[in-house]
C-alpha cells in the first residue's frame, strides 16, 4: 500500500448520531452502514455498544450487514466496556476495537481526579486487556489537543508497545489552530519513538470552524487516518466534513494523498444522511450544497459558460451533481440570460436579446429569482400556460392503513380527480396527481422545515424537480405539512416547460 493512502473512518453512525433529534433506528442504521460500504470507506465506527441495548444490537447487526469495511466499536478504558463491545463484533469479518481515555491536564484532573501516570497505566492495561480478543486496536487520546506534548508522545509510546495499531489524536473540543495542530502531528511522528508500527489519527471537531482544516494540516505532517463524518453531522458545531477532506485530497494533487472513495457517490449520500438524520444540510455548504455549484452573478455566470474552469475548481459529476447550474438573478448578465433561453429552446441574438434583457432586468429588481415560465413571457412564449396545474382539493387518507390520497386540480383548464396510494401521505398524493399529468419528471429533493412553535406549526416545504439537465424548485408553507408539500411539488412543476411537439 502506497505511504500516500489516507484512510478514511466514518463516524456517522456513532459520533455523528448524537446531535439531539437525529438518532436513527437500527434499520436506517444498516441502510447507512451498506451506502457508507458503496461509498468506500474504509472503517465504519458502527457505535458504543454499552451505552445502550440499542447500540449493542445495532453494532451486531451492522456486523452482519456489510463485509469490506472494518467495524469498530467504542469504548472507554475499562473490561468491561471492551468485553461488551467484543461481543457486539461477533459476526464482523474485520473488527476494530477503539478505546482510550482523556490525555490533557484538564480531563485528568477535573475529569478523573486521577494523575498522568494513572491515567497512562489504565490506558495502556486497556489495550493489552482488548488485544486478548481483537487484534486491531486504535487508542484515542481524548482532547489530545490540549494535552502536554511529552506527555502524550510517552502515552502514545506505551499504548503501541502494548498492542495499539492506530493512534488517535482528538482535537475534542475543536480549540486548535491548523498550524499548531499540525505541529502536534509532527511531533509525535518524530518523537514516539515505536510510531512506525502505528497508524496516527485525526479526529476534529468544528467549534471554530477548523475541522476540516485541522485534519488537512494533520495528514500533510504524516497522518494516515481522517475521522470524518458525512456533511460534518455531530455534537456542538459538528465533526470533520467527509466530503470537504476527500476532495481537498483530490483537487490538490500536490498534497501527493489518496483515498479510496468513490467521490461520485457522496451528493447522494449526503442526501442519504440529511434525509435520515432530517438534518438539512445548508445551502452554502461546500462540495454538497445545493448552491455548491450555484453562479448568479454575471460576472461569474459568463465565465462558466465560457470554460467550467473559470470558476469551479472541482468538476460537478465528480461528487455526483449532474451539473453546474445559473441562477438568474438582477445580478446576471446577458450571456446567463441566452443560455437560459437557449436551454429553453429560444434562439436570440444583437437587438432582441438586449431587448429581453431590459425586461428581464426591471423584473428581477421586482423578484429574488426568476424563473422559467417569467422567461417564457418575457419571450413572448405562450405554451407554458397549458401546462398550469391548480389545486382544488386534497384528501389524505393514513394510519395503520396503507396511505391513500385523492386529489382534484385544474389541469390544462380542466377539472382532473386522481387516486392512488403511496409509502406515506405526501407520496401518496403526489402519485394521485402523477395520475392526472403524468411523470414527466423526477422528484430529486424534498427539504421540510418548521418555521414556528406550537400546535399549529407553520411548516415550509422546498421541492426539486428534475428534467433533462434542469432542474425547477418549488416552495410552499402551510400548518398542513402535506398540503405544503404538495403545493410546493405543483408550485415546481409549474414551472417545467411543456414540450412542444413538432
Amino acid at each position: 500500500m502506497s505511504d500516500n493512502r489516507v484512510y478514511i473512518f466514518d463516524t456517522t453512525l456513532r459520533d455523528g448520531e448524537q446531535v439531539p433529534g437525529c438518532q436513527l433506528q437500527t434499520s436506517e442504521k444498516i441502510v447507512v452502514a451498506k451506502t457508507l460500504e458503496k461509498l468506500g470507506v474504509d472503517v465504519i465506527e458502527a457505535g458504543f455498544p454499552i451505552s445502550s441495548p440499542g447500540d449493542f444490537q445495532s453494532v451486531i447487526e451492522i456486523s452482519k450487514a456489510v463485509s469490506n469495511p472494518i467495524i469498530c466499536a467504542l469504548t472507554r478504558a475499562n473490561q468491561k466496556d471492551i468485553e461488551v463491545a467484543v461481543d457486539s463484533l461477533k459476526h464482523a469479518k474485520r473488527k476494530r476495537i477503539h478505546t482510550g481515555i482523556g490525555a490533557s491536564d484538564y480531563h485528568i484532573k477535573h475529569k478523573f481526579r486521577s494523575t498522568r501516570e494513572d491515567i497512562m497505566e489504565r490506558g495502556i492495561a486497556a489495550v493489552k486487556f482488548a488485544k486478548k480478543y481483537v487484534e486491531d486496536i486504535e487508542f484515542y487520546a481524548e482532547d489530545a489537543g490540549r494535552a502536554d506534548l511529552e506527555f502524550l508522545a510517552r502515552m502514545l509510546e506505551g499504548v503501541i508497545a502494548a498492542g495499539a495499531t492506530v493512534v488517535n489524536i482528538p482535537d475534542t473540543t475543536g480549540y486548535c489552530l491548523p498550524e499548531e495542530y499540525g505541529a502536534k502531528i509532527k511531533y509525535l511522528v518524530d518523537n514516539v519513538k515505536n510510531i512506525d508500527k502505528a497508524i496516527i489519527s485525526v479526529h476534529c471537531h468544528n467549534d471554530l470552524g477548523m475541522a476540516t482544516a485541522n485534519s488537512i494540516a494533520g495528514v500533510i505532517q504524516g497522518a494516515r487516518q481522517i475521522e470524518c463524518t458525512i456533511n460534518g453531522v455531530g455534537e456542538r458545531a459538528g465533526n470533520t466534513s467527509l466530503e470537504e477532506v476527500v476532495m481537498i485530497m483530490k483537487t490538490h494533487n500536490d498534497l501527493h494523498l489518496e483515498t479510496e472513495i468513490k467521490t461520485q457517490e457522496l451528493n447522494s449520500t449526503s442526501g442519504l444522511i440529511s434525509r435520515l438524520m432530517r438534518m438539512p444540510v445548508q445551502p452554502n455548504k461546500a462540495i454538497v450544497g445545493r448552491n455548491a455549484f450555484a453562479h448568479s452573478s454575471g460576472i461569474h455566470q459568463d465565465g462558466v459558460l465560457k470554460s467550467r474552469e473559470n470558476y469551479e475548481i472541482i468538476d460537478p459529476a465528480d461528487v455526483g451533481v449532474a451539473n453546474s447550474s445559473i441562477v438568474l438573478t438582477a445580478r446576471s448578465g446577458r450571456a446567463a440570460l441566452k443560455h437560459r433561453l437557449e436551454l429553453l429552446g429560444h434562439q436570440y441574438e444583437g437587438e432582441k436579446l438586449d431587448e429581453i434583457y431590459q425586461r428581464f432586468l426591471v423584473m428581477a429588481d421586482k423578484q429574488r429569482e426568476i424563473r422559467d415560465e417569467d422567461l417564457l413571457t418575457l419571450a413572448g412564449d405562450t405554451t407554458l400556460a397549458d401546462s398550469q396545474v391548480t389545486l382544488k382539493s386534497l384528501n389524505v387518507t393514513c394510519g395503520t392503513t396503507t396511505p391513500s390520497a385523492t386529489i382534484e386540480v385544474i389541469y390544462q383548464g380542466e377539472l382532473k380527480k386522481g387516486t392512488a396510494k403511496g409509502n406515506g401521505p405526501i407520496d401518496a398524493a403526489v402519485n394521485a396527481l402523477h395520475t392526472i399529468v403524468g411523470q414527466r419528471v423526477a422528484l430529486k429533493e424534498i427539504l421540510i422545515q418548521t418555521i414556528t412553535s406550537g400546535s399549529d406549526d407553520l411548516g415550509k416545504v422546498h421541492v426539486q424537480l428534475g428534467r433533462d439537465s434542469l432542474v425547477y424548485y418549488g416552495f410552499a408553507a402551510h400548518s398542513d405539512i402535506v398540503l405544503a408539500a404538495v403545493n410546493a411539488y405543483i408550485d415546481a412543476l409549474n414551472k417545467v416547460p411543456v414540450k412542444v411537439e413538432a
